[in-house]
């Protein structure tokens, strides 16, 4: 399959390379173009739908990414089941009516998807340039050749399976879900991903960056190029360069490799992530015919059997999270802004890592992960060729076949990040381990993803590794870190009886006994947490979405994300709790308004906190001072005697107060308060904003019993993308624009619809007093 698609490219470039010639030197540099606007599309197989004559006039006019499974509806019956959340699968095709100008004819064009869910097929003019059935990886297709000028429009037909289910254990979302772009070049051109930024010989005073580039030269005859690069510092300056002119025969394609010392190197690491820059040019007749700019990062990393890991020298624990791909009622199609808003929640609780669970990200997430200061496990698969419960249609089917091609493509698209400072080629694989064919199965990954970039490891998520026999029959050994999901008692055992493994938690539980081995044993190098935020699917019927993260699925913190806050954040931290019913029973609640209130008279009290000493006050009369406990990690616990008014916790370190936190009876629901985190916005797919409605009684106070239905409109320059809660239940439509209040709150979720303005959003509800907010649209 892969080889019959090489041949089709050779024959593609041979013909292109007829009408290239000599013009190399006259062309001009690259560009890159979105594709994002301007799509047709339909929710139906359609034949013929790839042929540029089809009539698309009928279909749905939208620009992506787009998501249409989480457009809905939901139904229990749903092919999808428990793992798509229960949303639809299907066929969607896309088609885009565009036109080249005639300036372009003599260079080459490609066209790059981000991610396409699922079983894609992508055609050109009625010509099929590929099928990718993996939906995760990005990929790319050359259009040279095949293209129109003169005024004669082009077509670019996308089609997307995704019938056969089920096919995930986790929600996938499906249709052209992230970004698209063309990109025009010169015949002589950096190839797509083959600009490799790495540092060595790192210290305060300098370090040595080599650059390696590979060229081609797709015209027709011998050209003599130069190949400069700039290194741009995170200040804009210019800090380094290098200079090699070749002589680049017909279809060569040479690595290039320059070393440039750049002096007192500003370090990237997760309090100051600093990025630097690669321009690679290639002149011609001194012109420039393309350039490339590369992102990258001057850090140290290195994992130690005995000190864990290692940034720039220094021990850090990689305190860390696995995310799936959706936001909740956004789906898969995830603007960057929502990413903004949640990763920087998860980091105000001390988080610094991410697990890419459990396939390939948009790149615009590890964009954002370089800039925020993440340490990212880059995961590639769930499954290998085992299949796994509800998931039995899913990537197991096309392993053999399409691996190397997925890892090559996700492995040199992420490799210039310097968030990414580990890689994982499988989550908890129920193949066979204790055999030949297991062995072989990782080793040609990792030697895969070593070949292509050298300066990071390569481990998998192992699954019950006491059953599998991996820590006693050679497997572990052959892994350059040794991963394991859960059970930290058996990894701190092996590692006890393998002091010269180098290990790391890949799947972690919330609670205290799996933090204690991260932080107590300096061998380990961090784990990651299940889950950072709620997530789609892997839910029974009649939830849809699963409820393990530190945060729900609109982006507000859980109460148990508290005490791993107060574990792994230097800030000082307080959080009050009380049981929400009489005596001890019921759910952990952070609040001071029992619903049975004339029933409630016994409270137990757990209090999280870092500080040394945690001091409980009700209605202003101390309950009593609880120290730091002896473990460090345990939570503070009191029993007293309810009463209605104000619960005051106070803590102090060193006896001076740092922190303090007050729960009061609230009355009555009596108004909604919106708030949002922004009041502005950019007429942008990337950006939103989140409104959050909360049922408050007279005085402010947040009645978090309420469950009132809030109408939210919006007038002006924007609409309503979407509407959520934070109830795992919840299968209304995200489209709707009214949402059952949950905990007491909702959200909306906002885009613009114009350069400038100001969008107006309303929120009403029966018996409650309506609220207004306003968001100012700005360029």
């Amino acid at each position: 399959m892969i080889q019959s698609r090489k041949n089709i490219h050779r024959i593609c470039l041979a013909i292109a390379s007829c009408f290239l010639l000599l013009v190399a030197n006259a062309q001009p540099s690259r560009k890159i173009i979105s594709f994002d606007s301007d799509w047709k599309f339909i929710r139906e197989d359609v034949k013929g739908a790839e042929q540029t004559d089809f009539n698309d006039a009928a279909w749905r006019s939208l620009n992506v990414p787009h998501d249409w499974s989480i457009e809905g509806p939901y139904d229990r019956n749903n092919p999808t089941g428990r793992g798509g959340g229960y949303l639809p699968g299907g066929i969607g095709w896309y088609r885009k009516t565009f036109m080249v100008n005639e300036t372009d004819a003599k260079q080459l064009a490609f066209i790059e998807f981000d991610g396409v869910m699922a079983n894609s097929d992508v055609w050109i003019n009625g010509f099929h340039l590929g099928k990718r059935p993996n939906g995760y990886a990005s990929f790319e297709y050359e259009l040279t050749g095949h293209l129109n000028f003169d005024g004669k429009k082009n077509v670019i037909a996308v089609r997307a399976d995704n019938t056969i289910q089920p096919a995930s254990r986790y929600y996938t979302g499906a249709g052209i879900y992230r970004h698209v772009r063309m990109s025009v070049t010169n015949p002589v051109h950096v190839m797509h991903w083959e600009n490799f930024a790495t540092a060595d010989n790192i210290s305060v005073a300098k370090a040595i960056i080599a650059v390696q580039t590979k060229i081609i030269n797709q015209t027709a005859a011998k050209q003599n190029i130069l190949v400069q690069i700039n290194i741009v510092a995170p200040d804009g300056k210019v800090v380094g360069k290098a200079e090699t002119k070749l002589g680049l025969e017909r279809n060569a394609i040479p690595v290039l490799t320059q070393h440039i010392t750049v002096d007192k190197p500003a370090l990237w690491d997760v309090e100051h992530p600093q990025l630097y820059t690669a321009v690679t040019k290639i002149i011609i007749d001194k012109k420039v015919v393309d350039e490339v700019t590369t992102s990258f990062g001057i850090r140290d990393i290195k994992f130690d059997a005995s000190t864990g890991f290692l940034l720039n020298g220094k021990q850090v624990k990689i305190k860390g999270v696995c995310l799936h791909h959706d936001a909740g009622a956004l789906g898969a199609a995830v603007p960057l802004q929502a990413w903004v808003r949640r990763l920087q929640a998860l980091k105000d609780l001390g988080v610094n890592g991410i697990r890419t669970s459990h396939n390939a990200v948009a790149p615009e997430f590890l964009d954002l992960c370089d800039k925020m200061g993440f340490l990212v496990m880059d995961e590639t698969f769930d499954t290998w060729n085992a299949a796994k419960s509800h998931a039995e249609k899913g990537y197991n089917l096309y392993f053999t076949d399409w691996w190397e091609a997925d890892t090559r493509d996700i492995v040199l698209r992420d490799r210039n990040h310097p968030a990414v400072v580990i890689y994982s080629v499988g989550n908890e694989v129920h193949d066979n381990l204790n055999d030949s064919a297991g062995f072989r199965k990782y080793k040609m990954q990792q030697d895969l993803v070593h070949s292509l970039d050298p300066t990071r490891p390569v481990t998998m998520a192992l699954f019950r590794p006491a059953l599998s026999k991996v820590y006693e029959n050679g497997f572990a050994k052959t892994m350059d870190i040794v991963g394991q999901n859960y059970r930290e008692n058996e990894l701190v055992a092996a590692h006890d009886k393998n002091p010269d493994w180098k290990v790391i938690g890949t799947e972690n539980r919330l609670e205290q006994a799996a933090w204690i081995p991260l932080r107590d044993k300096n061998y380990m190098s961090g784990q990651f947490l299940w889950t950072g935020i709620d997530y789609l699917g892997e839910s029974d019927w009649p939830e849809v979405a699963h409820g393990s993260g530190l945060l729900d699925k609109t982006g507000g913190a859980r109460d148990l994300a508290y005490q791993r806050k107060s574990w792994w954040s230097n800030d000082p931290v307080l959080y009050v709790m009380r049981k929400e019913a009489n005596a001890g029973a019921g759910a952990w609640v952070s609040d001071w308004s029992p619903t049975d209130i004339d029933t409630y008279d016994e409270a137990k009290i757990q209090v999280f906190s870092n500080c040394d000493e945690v001091e409980l006050f009700l209605n202003g009369t101390s309950v009593g001072v609880q120290p730091r406990p002896s473990d460090n990690a345990s939570p503070r616990n009191w029993s007293i005697t309810f009463h209605k008014g104000t619960l005051k916790a106070v803590a102090k370190n060193g006896g001076k107060v740092v922190a303090e936190q007050e729960l009061t009876t609230t009355g009555n629901p009596a108004k909604i308060v919106l708030t949002t985190e922004r009041n502005t916005i950019a007429d942008n797919w990337d950006d939103v904003v989140y409104v959050t409605a909360t049922v408050t009684d007279e005085n402010g106070l947040p009645c978090i019993n309420a469950i009132n239905k809030i109408k939210f409109t919006a007038a002006g320059a924007g609409v309503i993308a979407a509407v959520d809660n934070a109830d795992l239940a919840s299968s209304e439509n995200y489209l709707s624009k009214e949402r059952w209040a949950f905990k007491g709150k909702c959200i909306a979720i906002i885009k613009a619809n114009a350069d400038l303005g100001v969008i107006k959003i309303t929120a009403t509800s029966e018996e409650l007093k309506s609220a207004e907010v306003t968001i100012n649209v700005k360029n």
